[in-house]
């Protein structure tokens, strides 16, 4: 497969058959007298959102009318129902009862699955002081940083399985993997344990239920693709307020094993939803060389190779907060409690970041806002946690400032990787993108352990690192639209 995003597919070839299409098809001619006067046309008007570059997919929307009439003829509604269409001929629903309820299945599956990956922070502070309090930060990290990898690493396969297959075996295969790995953690009592269960299964299952659930939103949604990406990327926040809440309350009460059997049971629930509710518009196609096997030479678009390069770099440092502001809490004196709780501070931030920057790069370009996002996380790292040492107050709002900028890390970066491809290669893209990604997030932990090591416990290496990450990650983004929209055109819409 070459780098496909340049080319317009004829529209036959786009002709959906599925379900998210049925309730949007154009009036048949001999029913265009009984439409109402005010929406009469003779060619569909196209709404243009914003001004877009011309070598940009068309952004607009189509109205079309809906009648439904009585066995006597007669009419009884006449609705205006609006779809988004690109400029290869694909139509999006933008909404509709089928539509958002692949957005409350993507929830609910991020909230079990996501929701874990945002409290390795809590698992990171206990079993670091209890099972492996024997080993080093570094060596520690590497559990967590394998845990990370494996989450975005595995889509070089789920993605083009997905596109080809569709989400359901997938997103039931993940979550039994994640029940299973739960169910045997308690049992852990060695490194390689701890590495297998938490470190793999665990990552595994969680990569193929977070692939799916990212991508399935996008065969929906198009100019709300941010928006309704964002919704669904806010179960893994959510998750992540509940289970180190859920876990720093029981431990001392019930122990590890049993709080963990805990979160079992909330796993059980949100993934038994997501097997349901997930699921694809495109009818599945046979399995074959070009549509299951990864192809690489889309990293020849110059775009794609810098958004990739700016979401690796972003993604290296995004963990390392969520991993160590536990341990960071008790270094400088503040109790146990406190140190679960600050995690779930953050994730409250990441809650409203998921969202609403999801949200506002509908109207102000995706690549614009997560600029923005990036170089909030950039400056809440370099002005709040660095010098923020044992003040209480100054840890929370570094906290809630970081929790929100970062939500759109995993909100909006999935956003624009779909921006620079047709929505058929959606899966391939993203899985190719973060197949990329994985190794920073398989790195960027326990170097951050290592750094800290070599500081003799003191946070200021690592928070360093963390900062200069997302330096790199904000060069790479604004030159990757400003290679795209031209290099005098800095505040167009993108």
């Amino acid at each position: 497969m070459t780098p496909d995003h340049g080319q317009a597919a004829p529209y036959e070839s786009r002709n959906h058959e599925a379900d998210g299409r049925q309730a949007v098809d154009v009036t048949p001619n001999d029913q265009a007298g009984q439409e109402d006067p005010a929406y009469a046309h003779t060619d569909e008007p196209t709404l243009q959102a914003h001004p877009a570059p011309d070598d940009r997919p068309t952004e607009g929307l189509t109205l079309h009318s809906i009648i439904s009439q009585r066995d006597d003829g007669a009419s009884l509604s006449n609705v205006i129902t609006r779809v988004s269409t690109d400029r290869y001929g694909n139509t999006y629903p933008e909404g509709g009862l089928q539509a958002w309820l692949v957005v409350l299945g993507s929830w609910m599956g991020l909230f079990g699955s996501l929701g874990l990956v945002n409290t390795i922070g809590t698992f990171q502070t206990y079993v670091s002081t209890h099972q492996l309090a024997g080993y080093s930060d570094g060596t520690v990290g590497w559990i967590f940083g394998v845990y990370a990898c494996l989450t975005f690493f595995c889509g070089v396969q789920i993605g083009p399985v997905f596109d080809a297959k569709g989400p359901r075996f997938l997103v039931v295969g993940g979550s039994i993997l994640i029940i299973v790995s739960m169910v045997c953690l308690p049992f852990c009592t060695q490194y390689w344990h701890f590495m297998l269960v938490l470190g793999i299964v665990i990552g595994i299952g969680t990569s193929m239920i977070f692939t799916p659930a990212i991508a399935a939103v996008g065969h929906y949604f198009y100019q709300r693709r941010g928006e309704a990406t964002g919704i669904a990327a806010t179960g893994g926040s959510f998750g992540g307020v509940a289970f180190p809440l859920i876990l720093e309350a029981l431990f001392p009460r019930i122990g590890f094993a049993w709080a963990t059997r805990v979160i079992v049971l909330l796993c059980l629930l949100t993934l038994g939803c997501a097997c349901i509710l997930i699921r694809s518009r495109l009818p599945s196609k046979p399995a074959s060389r070009q549509n299951i096997l990864p192809d690489v030479r889309i990293f020849r678009d110059p775009i794609f190779a810098l958004t990739t390069a700016g979401v690796f770099l972003i993604e290296w440092g995004l963990f390392v907060p969520i991993t160590y502001i536990s341990s960071y809490a008790l270094v400088q004196g503040f109790p146990t409690s406190f140190s679960y709780q600050i995690l779930a501070i953050l994730n409250v931030g990441s809650i409203f970041g998921r969202w609403l920057p999801g949200y506002f790069a509908d109207f102000l370009g995706r690549f614009n806002t997560m600029i923005l996002t990036i170089l909030g996380c950039l400056l809440s790292c370099a002005c709040f946690w660095l010098p923020a040492e044992n003040s209480k107050a100054m840890l929370i709002v570094y906290a809630l400032t970081f929790g929100f900028f970062s939500g759109s890390n995993i909100s909006l970066t999935p956003v624009c990787v779909g921006q620079l491809c047709k929505t058929e290669n959606y899966g391939r893209y993203y899985a190719t993108a973060y197949t990329v990604v994985s190794f920073g997030t398989l790195t960027g932990i326990p170097i951050a352990g290592e750094i800290l090591s070599r500081c003799g416990g003191q946070y200021w290496g690592l928070i360093t690192f963390v900062v200069a990450c997302y330096f790199g990650g904000l060069l790479a983004f604004t030159v990757a639209k400003l290679v795209k929209v031209g290099w005098n055109r800095p505040w167009v819409v993108f």
